[in-house]
């Protein structure tokens, strides 16, 4: 069945399984049997959860979800591609999700290999060279604005990539534009469990 969330509805959503969770209260709902099967011909996720894929950020856990609730996309820094955004689009145009969550976490591995890269001007070798590429503007955004903390960069990586969302896909710009979706920012916490809004596009009212 399907939800027919509103953005903010959504947001309200995971907010709330983020404060269950963090107060070590979880209800793990959605996990059993029955939703199982009710799950095998269809799926209608109310959020598309895009975040880092350090082992610590869990989407389901943090946010107290179960199976079918959310559409999770995962990339170290939360990187995007072409299968990114073709995974988002899925969700947004086929699946009619209508909030995207930009998941970023404090320490971020990522962005710390992208800080010293930005620092010393060595590169890291293989493919960590691609992920460090694409953080390396919010790095120097940060430190423009004279934010040299790990975690600020995160943030801002969190808003650019929120940003870089809307602007590299119709899909998503339109639905936002429509109303039918809209994408915000969260930075998790690792020690204390809570997800905090730092950006948002789109209507949440």
């Amino acid at each position: 069945m399907a939800t027919y969330l509103t953005p903010a509805l959504a947001w309200r959503r995971l907010r709330e399984g983020n404060e269950r969770f963090v107060a070590g209260e979880s209800s793990h709902p959605n996990q059993d049997a029955s939703r199982r099967s009710s799950l095998v011909e269809t799926q209608n996720p109310f959020a598309v959860i895009f975040g880092c894929a350090d082992s610590r950020l869990a989407a389901e856990i943090i946010f107290d979800l179960g199976l079918g609730d959310a559409f999770v996309v995962r990339t170290a820094g939360q990187v995007i591609d072409d299968a990114v955004l073709g995974s988002i689009e899925y969700s947004i145009g086929v699946l009619g999700v209508p909030l995207i969550v930009v998941l970023g976490h404090d320490s971020c591995g990522a962005v710390i290999a992208t800080k010293n890269a930005v620092e010393t001007g060595e590169m890291p070798a293989g493919f960590i060279r691609s992920l460090v590429e694409r953080i390396t503007p919010a790095v120097l955004t940060s430190m423009r604005n004279d934010q040299h903390d790990v975690n600020d960069m995160v943030v801002e990586n969190v808003k650019q990539t929120s940003q870089r969302l809307v602007d590299s896909s119709r899909v998503i710009s339109d639905a936002v534009e429509g109303g039918r979706a809209a994408v915000i920012g969260l930075a998790y916490r690792l020690a204390e469990g809570r997800a905090d809004l730092v950006s948002g596009i789109g209507e949440l009212q």
